[in-house]
């Protein structure tokens, strides 16, 4: 006897949808982490030596949040987004077919 698999459409459907919505939503956090955390270099004060060192850790900061956090993030949702929305065409496709025959 053929073993069968049961796999909720609507479920991986829905998966899809969420994961577009959080995308969606990164691209607002990309943007405040972008111009919402920016930092004028006068905001630190003047003539005082660990001025530019602080400034520049912020902007080391602030490289590391989106190129390393929030880009990484994004692209890691983005992949299971299309992997997701694949498993479940392939089981829509299996299923049209199971019903053909």
């Amino acid at each position: 006897m053929a073993k069968e698999y049961r796999v909720d459409l609507d479920a991986l459907d829905q998966v899809v949808r969420e994961l577009n919505g959080v995308l969606k939503d990164m691209n607002v956090t990309k943007g405040k982490s972008d111009s919402g955390t920016y930092l004028q270099p006068s905001a630190l004060g003047k003539k005082y030596e660990e001025r530019d060192m602080l400034h520049k850790a912020h902007d080391d900061m602030k490289k590391f949040i989106d190129g390393e956090i929030v880009t990484k993030i994004e692209k890691l949702v983005d992949e299971f987004g299309k992997k997701s929305k694949k498993a479940k065409e392939a089981y829509d496709d299996a299923e049209h077919e199971n019903k053909i025959h």
